[in-house]
């Protein structure tokens, strides 16, 4: 049984698996799709989130499909701008003190004058979405791994080149079943070597050797994702030894196909093994859930407790690229989050405490 129910949009996080056209509101997509005259299928225009099992090439055409035309109404500065501002906006809602977006400027570059412009906008319009929200906002810069390596070494000297100024990782994303991960290992070099975390996606879709792959060839600081890894106990143990931060989303896991319910994503599994977790949305847009929805499965499908709940939290913030002061007030944070007493298990407010003596 979990313990405790404090409020879990006050438990202060970091979040850090989003993606930049994931992150889109579903009000905003249609509003862009109609200012710039793009059609939507139905299953984007209203109602739930749309099936979309991925375990197969066909599951996982359908929802690349879906993700392309949700990212085609994105083309002007304008359209950048708010999409991170937005994200941000939510990120506060719910608690997040550090936002981590990850982008592939590629598909936004003809609409923004090109790879370098299109990063500048982005960075940019993540400088000012921080100073109007109050969450820091870090950019990865992802590479694709379906398309050739070469493109990923452009991308990795664009991220180097920006990196200390708003560019924090250098990731890979797209369905690991393509793409051998060795390939990619000189744009990570070019990376690392500018100090950029490495964060690439891994053990989703593929088994626990795309998650080794990702240590030994790609030399990951965090892995997104990751859950595959309980299939190899032995990789589980160079995980938790390395303090390898896993970005786990669990309920992308159940839309996609990985499980079949919340209770099967490995969360107290690698938790105790000592793998530090860090919750992450992944696209709300096509999931329809958020971060707080995350922390929410963890608590009611997991049984966590407040306190292991925290730890998650915590996670996330050693995990990230936040600035030592952010780190520091977000740990803190967490820390008052426990010291402040749960409610009564009737779910009534407690009334004000006496002073001693009173």
């Amino acid at each position: 049984m979990a313990g405790g129910g404090r409020d879990l949009r006050l438990l202060p996080k970091a979040h850090l698996h989003l993606h930049f056209t994931g992150s889109l509101r579903s009000a905003t997509l249609l509003d862009l799709a109609s200012t710039h005259r793009v059609r939507l299928p139905d299953v984007l225009r209203a109602g739930p989130p749309p099936e979309l099992r991925a375990t197969d090439d066909r599951g996982w055409f359908r929802f690349q499909r879906l993700y392309d035309t949700a990212r085609s109404v994105v083309r002007t500065e304008s359209d950048v701008r708010r999409l991170v501002h937005e994200a941000a906006e939510d990120d506060r809602a719910e608690g997040s003190g550090w936002l981590e977006i990850q982008v592939d400027p590629t598909s936004y570059a003809p609409h923004l004058g090109g790879l370098t412009p299109a990063v500048e906008v982005v960075l940019d319009a993540a400088r000012r979405a921080a100073e109007a929200t109050g969450v820091g906002v870090g950019v990865v810069i992802a590479a694709n791994r379906t398309k050739h390596p070469l493109d990923a070494r452009t991308l990795a000297r664009l991220a180097a080149r920006h990196a200390g100024q708003g560019v924090v990782g250098f990731g890979l994303s797209n369905d690991e079943r393509r793409g051998r991960g060795e390939d990619f290992a000189p744009a990570f070099r070019i990376a690392a070597a500018a100090g950029l975390l490495s964060v690439p996606h891994g053990g989703e879709l593929s088994g626990s050797a795309s998650v080794a792959t990702c240590l030994d060839a790609l030399h990951a600081d965090r892995i997104g994702h990751g859950v595959r890894a309980v299939e190899d106990p032995t990789l589980v143990e160079r995980l938790a030894a390395a303090g390898t931060t896993l970005e786990v989303c669990p309920m992308s896991n159940v839309a996609l196909g990985v499980v079949d319910r919340a209770e099967q994503v490995p969360l107290l599994e690698l938790r105790a093994a000592g793998v530090p977790v860090a919750l992450g949305a992944d696209d709300p847009l096509l999931f329809g859930s958020r971060l707080l929805d995350q922390y929410e499965v963890a608590r009611r499908a997991h049984g966590m407790s407040d306190e292991e709940l925290a730890e998650l939290a915590r996670a996330s913030v050693r995990g990230s690229a936040a600035p030592a002061g952010v780190r520091t007030r977000l740990l803190a944070g967490i820390g008052a989050w426990l010291a402040e007493p749960p409610p009564p298990a009737d779910g009534r407010k407690s009334g004000p405490r006496l002073a001693e003596g009173g």
